[in-house]
């Protein structure tokens, strides 16, 4: 698909790195330059309390980090800076999550690269924008964009969500953001520097609920897993055996729900007949449903459901999740047991007929091979880049 685009990857954790996966899944070479100084990318060591390393490629590490090459390069000097600047001529893309200001001071600037590959594009990520130098982290962008305040049970704390949502959102803004100018570049033959910011892309991410606020003056409230426009939509109720989760979004649905659990008439009450009045009267329909259902097989009662046309599910953990064929698809395992698994970033059906992604590349593993191949580097250059401490090698 872009099999021809090479993406220099200065960035780590999250972010950045799920951008440079994305583009590896497309079929581009991505290039994952990594710091000495901090043995690379700080995910390579987050690891769980009963995680024990093999190598240096964490669990955390592998979600965002198939198919790339890994190139260990010193910026803190002239001689790497060099490096990296030769790199960038034949580069499509950079990929960089520095604090603004931080990155001149490394030669990894946009005005800099952009001076010697005027067609690069160059897409950073920040925490608050390009003019703010504070640097963002997903927990407090989650409490500072209003996710947390609205997370969590009523009588409880704010809390945050179990997966770095605010990246993971940041990361599809610059997704698009960077496909968008590939095929821009293809019309005018430009560059060019494409910021996106994770609270912008949380803010963007508020949906309904800052709408419902700015339209309305309404101030989201901690609500459990309730839908605070429909009803019933996203509360767990306990069955017989295993929680469901109902998302009634339609009043011909509410019916069949109605039917299939025994109580038709409920559908034709005042108070339940729309779903305008099912929100006024969410505790009142809470107290009809959960008796009703806790009666139920899961199973069956879901059967039922889905024969009817009204959405509803089972509240699952991780194993049974991954014997779902739909998750199990999105997983990326090599041949060899010995790697670890992986993400997709992408669902889209034609990633399939690209070749199978290298695994998460070892810290450094390909420095050699990039300074020999790509540069043009002698045994004597190289030797000598690695004594003088500018480069690591795997």
């Amino acid at each position: 698909m872009i099999e021809s685009c090479t993406v220099l990857e200065l960035a780590s954790v999250l972010a950045g790195p799920s951008v440079g996966q994305f583009f590896a899944e497309l079929g581009a070479t991505v290039i994952k330059v990594e710091n000495p100084g901090t043995d690379g990318d700080v995910t390579r060591r987050w690891t769980l309390p009963h995680e024990t390393l093999s190598d240096d490629r964490s669990a955390y590490f592998c979600c965002c980090n198939y198919g790339k090459q890994s190139v260990a390069l010193d910026l803190r000097t002239e001689r790497g800076q060099d490096v990296l600047h030769t790199l960038v001529t034949e580069a499509d893309i950079v990929i960089a999550n520095y604090r603004p200001g931080q990155a001149a001071a490394l030669g990894a600037d946009a005005d800099t690269l952009r001076r010697i590959n005027p067609a690069l594009l160059y897409g950073h990520i920040t925490g608050y924008g390009p003019d703010n130098p504070r640097p963002g982290y997903d927990a407090v962008i989650q409490a500072e964009s209003g996710f947390m305040a609205m997370n969590g049970s009523a009588d409880g704390p704010p809390t945050k969500m179990p997966v770095a949502l605010m990246d993971v959102l940041a990361a599809h803004h610059l997704k698009e953001a960077l496909l968008v100018g590939l095929l821009r570049r293809t019309q005018t033959g430009q560059g060019a520097y494409v910021p996106v910011s994770l609270m912008q892309a949380a803010v963007s991410g508020l949906a309904n609920q800052a709408t419902n606020y700015l339209n309305t003056g309404h101030v989201p409230q901690r609500m459990g897993s309730a839908h605070p426009n429909i009803a019933p939509y996203g509360t767990a109720y306990e069955t017989a055996d295993t929680p469901v989760v109902l998302a009634v979004g339609t009043d011909r649905q509410f019916a069949a729900l109605c039917d299939v659990l025994g109580c038709p008439a409920r559908a034709e009450e005042k108070r339940f007949a729309t779903n305008a009045v099912r929100v006024q009267h969410r505790e009142a329909l809470d107290a009809v449903l959960r008796p009703r259902l806790a009666e139920q097989s899961a199973d069956a009662l879901l059967t039922a459901l889905h024969q009817r046309g009204v959405p509803a599910g089972a509240v699952r953990t991780l194993p049974a999740v991954f014997n779902d064929p739909h998750a199990a698809a999105m997983t990326l395992e090599t041949d060899d047991a010995s790697h670890p698994a992986g993400l997709r970033q992408t669902t889209f059906g034609s990633v399939p007929e690209l070749p199978a992604l290298r695994p998460p590349p070892r810290y450094a593993a390909d420095t050699r091979a990039v300074l020999r191949n790509r540069l043009g580097y002698d045994d004597t250059a190289i030797t000598a880049l690695l004594e003088n401490g500018i480069i690591a090698c795997g």
